[in-house]
């Protein structure tokens, strides 16, 4: 059978889009690569002998010529108009109201959907052929990017109705469809969109500069933005750039009723653009769809930044006007940054559980995919090193997995004169003078000398169930080093999990110790948080400083929150006390174990301290009858007062007990601060 050229060329250019559309717009394609590839190559080999029968529609027609003196600039048909920011369901509310008092008495429906993070450009279309694409400029004037705006495979190159049985959320017939979106294939149809790289498209193109020995590009955004004004359309063409539509126009405006009409018609013309996009009837519908992908948004093909609202009525659209450059009857409702920048005030070292000594940043606080961090884990010196930050560097926070906080980079040009380079030997002989490190050949971190994970696990739970602290009946140092050994403890947290049969296992238990030890450890489940927080073994914080640090912050969470400077605040706590601190809630393998603590169901409770001791300071040198140094300690602060071990100047009375010494009476006297006797005391306490 004799095949006619003409003929086949023009059944090769629609099935070769027809299938180009099915793979890059609808990411459902029919054939696999080599059949598409082999099509491809037969109409380019008839094109080749037959230059006559080219189509500016043809697929092989992607690709122009590279671009002399720049980019064209062109007028837009209508202007290209920015959105109002708003950042609250308060916002959205302030909106909702402004619209309704400019036209009263009127219901609105509201048209919602993904705000992409992308390139602005308008694609125009002159009876179902591609002939511009121009960028969104100042809104008036764009450029004219047609050449490599061309080379995007989800934009067809000749509009055509797709049948509706490819698409699930349109059941309408065909003569239904063209009766509703035919019009669109005549005439003037602009299609106004946002050119993205899709998130996948990002890491592989990334993942083959690494392999070249080629620099990773920052973020998809600025590629595709930077890709388009490449005067070379073949470069283009080598980037994954995709087109997502959101907005039609037609030069009669009546044509398109409402934002929701536009988007079916979008559907109808072959025309990639969210499916996600949808229509409410009130604001609390609207306020779902927000909430709803601000926790879906990783999901997406692509980044984002928020949700787009519009009045969906486009003759009301149209009523509201514009104000500047944007239009009163849409929002951009905007998600918390997923990146941000602050400043490094200090780096501490932060000493595991294990061992390891981890730095950490820590900086001025902000707000990073919705929650306020003020520190964030360097990881090790290496990192420090690789990032070359400093102490007073401003630096790019972003959260990995949107949970941990991370440093990304140093903003270089804002690196000030004096910022301190970080020595990180220094800093642990500073920081830790008492401990020796070492960092293994072929590790990137320095460990504390000779000391195993267990045996700081049986130092911190000692700790844990001493008197000072938990004071847990029954779990002495030979019980702890029991426990550990028999790997029933990981962790702080793991007593609370310990059962009767487990303890059972171990030679030194019988059932009645056992059942002690069980009812010992279920007793403190819900501790005071002053004894919580010392129990936890944050360096430099002993019970008073527990104590001082719970009656300013009165709660576990306001303390792991605040900031170093918040925390110089408290008496009793310098600089040194407050990194320890800001180092301790910054450790994960610390976060994770508060963490577990809650799901364990362990609830330190506040009690505010008042009575006759209140705001007055003790100390007591000698013995007193019938108490020991803690449980006068715990006198002390049960009323009110705040229990010193020294002599200073803040301090009200010194209590003297029996077999004293004279240092602290001497002491005492040149500062002129009331010495009272044993009995004295007792009377103040009854």
């Amino acid at each position: 059978m004799l095949i006619q050229p003409k003929k086949r060329a023009k059944e090769l250019r629609q099935l070769l889009n027809k299938y180009s559309y099915e793979y890059h717009g609808m990411d459902n394609p029919s054939i696999s690569d080599a059949v598409y590839d082999s099509l491809f190559a037969e109409l380019k080999q008839i094109e080749s002998d037959h230059p006559e029968f080219i189509s500016s529609d043809s697929p092989t027609q992607r690709v122009g010529n590279e671009l002399s003196g720049g980019f064209k600039k062109i007028n837009h048909s209508s202007r290209m108009l920015s959105l109002n920011d708003v950042f609250s369901r308060q916002d959205v509310e302030a909106w909702v109201k402004r619209t309704d008092k400019l036209l009263p008495s009127i219901k609105h429906e509201f048209f919602a959907d993904i705000k992409m993070d992308g390139l602005a450009c308008a694609l125009v279309f002159q009876d179902g052929l591609l002939v511009q694409a121009i960028t969104r400029g100042d809104s008036y004037i764009g450029e004219d990017v047609t050449e490599n705006v061309r080379t995007i495979k989800n934009i067809p190159l000749k509009l055509e109705l797709i049948t509706p049985q490819k698409h699930s959320l349109r059941g309408l017939s065909l003569q239904r469809e063209k009766m509703l979106y035919g019009k669109f294939l005549a005439g003037r149809t602009e299609i106004r969109g946002e050119i993205v790289i899709l998130k996948k498209d990002f890491a592989e193109l990334n993942k083959k500069r690494l392999a070249a020995g080629e620099p990773e590009f920052a973020n998809p955004r600025n590629l595709a933005a930077g890709t388009i004004r490449q005067l070379d359309p073949r470069i283009v063409s080598q980037r994954p750039l995709h087109f997502r539509a959101y907005d039609l126009i037609r030069d009669d405006p009546d044509e398109i009723s409402t934002n929701m009409f536009a988007y079916e018609a979008l559907l109808a013309l072959g025309i990639t653009r969210n499916l996600q996009a949808s229509i409410f009837s009130d604001l609390s519908g609207v306020m779902g769809f927000i909430d709803e992908w601000d926790k879906k948004r990783h999901e997406l093909p692509f980044n984002t930044d928020g949700i787009v609202v519009k009045v969906n009525n486009r003759s009301q659209f149209a009523k509201l006007g514009v104000v500047g450059k944007q239009p009163r009857a849409a929002v951009a409702y905007k998600y918390a940054p997923e990146q941000a920048t602050t400043i490094v005030r200090d780096i501490v070292i932060s000493i595991g559980r294990t061992g390891a000594a981890t730095p950490v940043a820590v900086f001025d606080p902000i707000v990073v995919a919705g929650t306020t961090v003020k520190h964030a884990s360097l990881h090790n010196a290496d990192e420090i090193t690789r990032l070359d930050i400093r102490i007073g560097d401003t630096v790019i926070i972003f959260k990995a997995g949107d949970i941990i906080p991370q440093v990304q980079t140093v903003v270089m040009e804002l690196r000030p004169a004096k910022a301190k380079v970080f020595d990180f030997k220094k800093a642990l002989a500073t920081q830790y003078p008492e401990l020796e490190f070492n960092r293994p050949d072929g590790e990137v971190v320095y460990r504390v000398n000779d000391t195993t994970s267990d045996l700081l696990l049986k130092l911190a739970l000692g700790h844990f169930a001493s008197k000072g602290a938990l004071d847990i009946d029954t779990l002495g140092e030979k019980n702890v080093i029991a426990l550990v050994d028999a790997g029933l403890v990981k962790d702080l947290a793991d007593i609370y999990t310990i059962t009767k049969d487990q303890i059972l296992q171990i030679d030194r238990f019988a059932e009645v110790s056992a059942n002690k030890l069980v009812a010992a450890i279920a007793d403190k489940r819900n501790p005071t948080i002053e004894r919580f927080v010392y129990g936890l073994g944050i360096r430099h914080v002993g019970v008073q400083t527990a104590i001082d640090l719970v009656n300013n912050f009165e709660s576990l969470d306001k303390l792991r929150d605040a900031t170093i400077d918040e925390l110089r605040l408290v008496d009793g706590v310098g600089e040194i006390v407050a990194e320890s601190i800001i180092a301790w809630f910054a450790d994960p393998d610390n976060e994770a174990l508060l963490e577990k603590f809650k799901k364990l169901d362990v609830k330190p409770v506040y009690e505010k301290k008042s009575g006759k001791l209140t705001g007055q300071n003790f100390v007591v040198t000698g013995s007193i009858v019938g108490m020991n140094r803690d449980e006068l300690a715990d006198r002390i602060r049960m009323l009110g007062g705040i229990f010193q071990t020294a002599v200073a100047r803040d301090t009200n009375y010194l209590v003297v007990g029996d077999n004293t010494g004279s240092s602290k009476i001497k002491k005492a006297k040149s500062y002129g601060i009331p010495i009272i006797n044993e009995s004295e005391f007792k009377k103040m306490i009854e």
